[in-house]
């Protein structure tokens, strides 16, 4: 196989559940082919670098192998080698996201005696 078009790739690999939202995630210029924006036709081939959003991710692989048929999870990840720098940047986000999100997490609590005193000086302006 010479080459398949760049939807159809990213169909078969599982990075999008359908090949129309793979034609709109290209056409809107978020799937970057060898470090440009890339056409829906574009021909893709083993080797070529390509830079993918998923969700708050975004994932930069390298083309290993090639297929129009979407298969098992497990095969699409044989047709893909992600980067060390992506990988590295994808689990310092996500580790920064959890960060971010526990400490934004409190336990939610009536106030008790003191801070009601205090809530009502500061609503009264004394």
């Amino acid at each position: 196989m010479s080459g398949v078009r760049l939807d159809k790739w990213l169909w078969a690999a599982r990075f999008f559940k359908t090949r129309a939202l793979a034609k709109k995630a290209i056409e809107g210029g978020k799937v970057h082919y060898n470090g440009g924006r890339a056409k829906t036709s574009k021909t893709v081939e083993v080797g070529a670098l390509i830079r993918v959003p998923q969700g708050w991710d975004t994932w930069e692989v390298e083309v290993v192998a090639l297929s129009e048929q979407r298969r098992g999870a497990p095969e699409a990840r044989e047709l893909y080698q992600e980067t060390a720098e992506s990988q590295a940047r994808r689990t310092k986000e996500a580790e920064s996201r959890r960060q971010a999100n526990q400490a934004m997490q409190h336990p939610l609590k009536r106030p008790d005696k003191k801070q009601r005193r205090e809530i009502k000086r500061f609503m009264r302006g004394d």
